[in-house]
């Protein structure tokens, strides 16, 4: 991969019916229906949604023989209302249905964690080198069976490993790693390499962003060192609904798109799944629009490591730099902003002035003007410019901002840097791939061993907060997640308030979990083993907890992921039967079988048994 200039990595091809993936394929969209299997017409309408607002594929949920069975008469009804789009079943625990689905469907994804192996029980199994080497074994003569059925029927398979469901045998041996999650996965491709089984695609999923792209990239490298180059298939599970959703997706999801990773991709939303549709789209384009940009000359810092990445250090300046969380600036220019009535944990911590009177404004806020204009004064900062860098050195202040883009550097402002102590960087960029043009410089910091802290700006003309909140995710969370940048300072020209504009910092902050300043959810997508209306249950569990910042709260509808996405939860609210509810602290199941109409009240009484509520 080329690390500062866009391309694709170049995988094999995968045939899925008549919609191929992976070489010189576009990237393709999909989504999964959370209609119950066995309910044929209601599964073909939501199908037929999905697929018109853009779908690629279509993937359904099959619990057991039954659902498997009747994915033939969805299928076919679909075909004889001229829908021909590839159908994915999506199997977990039993792979006996997996053998029937594969005979009916184009693609089976199989979750590594419960297609053998018992499911995730967090016990600890010990395991001698021969008893280890006999589960896998029995894995391998399974699994081939099941490839033998994919390989008459032409079935592509998905080995779809989630973080959240590794099973107890890889997490007693490898622990809750990346390493775990990839060593998963390579069991079954392996398997399939030595039975020259071709079609398939890999998925690593987390609820944490963080461990979804390490855990991608390290599977790259994994299969690269065996002689392999299958596709990938892209997703940040249980990222919940709303600006959250869409946020936690662009951070997870765009980061690897920019790496040129990727050859399909599902943007999980707690919401009607038409609606990923178009979010995927977004995201997917506005990515691969970098192809064939100006060439950004960069080099790697030799001791930079892509596969564990750690916050860049630097020095600190005033708070930002060091071990602070990431700033944020905000613009009190334009929109008749009141940077007085905007308050709560969501506060700017510098406002940009331009060449206003700061005067004007509250002494409790920490202002930014133009430097031609600065005159010393408290909470009061010079932003310089390439024009007037040559005043650094004559004006006082503890903070200096210096504003500029790669291409501007030169050697006399690399001697300002190393010179000065002073100066806090704000980095922008106007290049096509302004991920690889920023990353080209933090390379080169690092190459000349400066510590100087940088606060990375980006800059839109968005008129839709989607729109916005995808390409703000993507450009930020890339390199924030690679650990550069100590502090965002996002501007847009288009018709979005600047509250929307400070949410969308904050919620990017909090996606790559380097500042939390709100409740985390952590909720599924749904599917047909949902148990309970999913939209409504999130909309009641937040209203009556979205004040306890800190928090994260995992809102799941069925046990597949359920406890092992939430040992990265505080509490837990999972579907345990028709109306019923499960409640855990992180991994423990507390209570069980609570009717849905008492779980929220009994959600709260855990949290404060817990001591964990705050009154709003």
């Amino acid at each position: 991969m080329d690390y500062f200039n866009y391309h694709r990595r170049k995988s094999s091809v995968t045939r899925i019916g008549n919609t191929p993936l992976g070489g010189e394929n576009p990237v393709r969209i999909q989504s999964m229906t959370n209609t119950r299997t066995q309910e044929t017409l209601p599964c073909v309408e939501q199908s037929i949604r999905i697929i018109d607002a853009g779908a690629d594929y279509v993937r359904l949920t099959a619990q057991g023989t039954k659902e498997a069975e009747n994915l033939a008469n969805i299928e076919k009804e679909l075909h004889k209302r001229g829908y021909h789009t590839p159908l994915i079943a999506d199997i977990h625990f039993n792979p006996n249905v997996a053998d029937t689905a594969a005979r009916i469907v184009e693609k089976v994804r199989i979750n590594p964690g419960n297609f053998v192996d018992s499911a995730r029980t967090f016990v600890h199994l010990e395991y001698t080198d021969e008893e280890y080497a006999e589960e896998i074994k029995k894995l391998r003569a399974r699994f081939i069976q099941f490839l033998d059925i994919c390989k008459e029927h032409h079935t592509a398979v998905r080995i779809g490993v989630n973080h959240g469901s590794l099973s107890d045998r890889i997490m007693s041996r490898y622990g809750d790693t990346p390493a775990g999650i990839v060593e998963s996965c390579m069991e079954f491709l392996r398997v399939c390499k030595e039975e020259n089984f071709n079609d398939v695609v890999l998925s690593i999923k987390a609820s944490n962003t963080g461990i979804m792209i390490k855990s991608v990239r390290l599977l790259i490298a994994k299969m690269e060192q065996e002689g392999m180059n299958y596709p990938l298939h892209l997703g940040v599970t249980e990222a919940g609904d709303g600006e959250d959703g869409r946020i936690k997706s662009a951070v997870g999801i765009g980061t690897l798109l920019a790496d040129g990773i990727g050859d399909t991709i599902r943007v999980s939303l707690s919401e009607a799944p038409e609606a990923e549709i178009p979010v995927a789209r977004k995201l997917v384009d506005y990515i691969t629009n970098r192809e064939g940009h100006t060439p950004i000359k960069g080099k790697t810092y030799p001791h930079f490591d892509f596969l564990r990445m750690e916050r860049r250090k630097s020095k600190i300046i005033g708070n930002i730099g060091g071990n602070n969380v990431p700033v944020t600036i905000a613009n009190a220019l334009e929109k008749n902003v009141d940077i007085i009535g905007i308050i709560g944990e969501q506060y700017p911590d510098y406002w940009y002035i331009g060449n206003n009177d700061p005067n004007k404004y509250p002494n409790t806020a920490a202002r930014i003007v133009d430097a031609d204009v600065y005159v010393p004064q408290p909470n009061v900062y010079p932003l310089f410019t390439t024009k007037s860098a040559g005043l650094i050195p004559s004006i006082k202040a503890k903070t200096k901002f210096l504003l500029f883009s790669y291409p501007q550097l030169n050697e006399t402002l690399w001697k300002t840097l190393k010179e000065n102590d002073d100066i806090v960087v704000i980095l922008t960029s106007g290049h096509k791939n302004p991920v690889g043009e920023q990353r080209a410089f933090f390379h080169e910091l690092l190459c000349r061993g400066l510590d100087t802290p940088v606060i990375l700006q980006h800059n839109y003309t968005e008129n839709d907060n989607e729109d916005l909140q995808i390409k703000a995710g993507a450009d930020f969370g890339a390199l924030l997640s690679d650990g550069f940048g100590d502090g965002v300072w996002l501007q847009n020209q288009g018709n979005i308030s600047t509250e929307a504009e400070i949410c969308c910092m904050y919620g990017i902050l909090q996606a790559v979990r380097q500042r939390i300043s709100k409740t985390e959810y952590i909720s599924c997508p749904g599917c047909g083993r949902t148990l309970f209306d999913l939209q409504k249950t999130i909309a009641k569990v937040k209203a009556a907890t979205s004040h306890l910042k800190g928090l994260k709260i995992g809102i799941m509808g069925c046990i597949v992921n359920g406890p092992g996405e939430m040992a990265d939860a505080d509490y837990g609210y999972v579907g345990a039967g028709r109306d019923r509810i499960s409640l855990y602290k992180n991994k423990v199941c507390i209570e069980k079988n609570i009717p849905e109409e008492q779980a929220v009240e009994k959600l709260i009484e855990l949290i404060k048994i817990n001591g964990d509520w705050k009154d709003k």
